[in-house]
């Protein structure tokens, strides 16, 4: 077999394998989070982890056939390890900035959801908490 299929080859099976793996793993471990996002809304919450996926699989799917063809022939052990490193690096290096991109987004979203819950809270104008059957006063009609 010629060196550079086996590289092409090698560089396949490791980073389709990779990005299969991380999307699973932030999938399932993400989901908990972006159902706190969502104030609970669990199935809001695996709608947006399932179209999550997806776009994770269409971006670095994408960069992994684009950055397939090499330039250079390869002749020997060593220019497949370095051939590798630098293409698996790239891969590695998007799919990392892809996650933090992600958490910051979802983060910041976490964190307004927070804020705006903090700003109302539910208090009868008179300083009673317990705001069971209160309503607010209604404008005269006919003024």
């Amino acid at each position: 077999m010629n060196m550079t299929v086996l590289a092409y080859v090698v560089y396949l099976a490791v980073s389709v394998s990779l990005t299969f793996w991380v999307a699973r793993t932030l999938s399932s471990n993400g989901r908990v989070f972006l159902a706190d996002v969502l104030n609970g809304n669990e199935a809001l919450a695996d709608a947006v982890n399932r179209l999550l996926v997806v776009g994770f699989y269409l971006v670095n799917l994408g960069l992994v056939a684009l950055y397939l063809k090499s330039a250079d022939t390869i002749e020997n052990a060593r220019e497949i390890f370095e051939a590798l490193s630098v293409k698996l690096g790239v891969v590695l290096l998007v799919l990392g900035v892809m996650h933090l991109g992600n958490v910051y987004v979802l983060n910041k979203m976490r964190r307004r959801g927070i804020t705006d819950r903090e700003q109302y809270p539910p208090v009868a104008p008179d300083g009673r908490t317990d705001t069971v059957g209160w309503q607010p006063p209604r404008k005269p009609t006919g003024v």
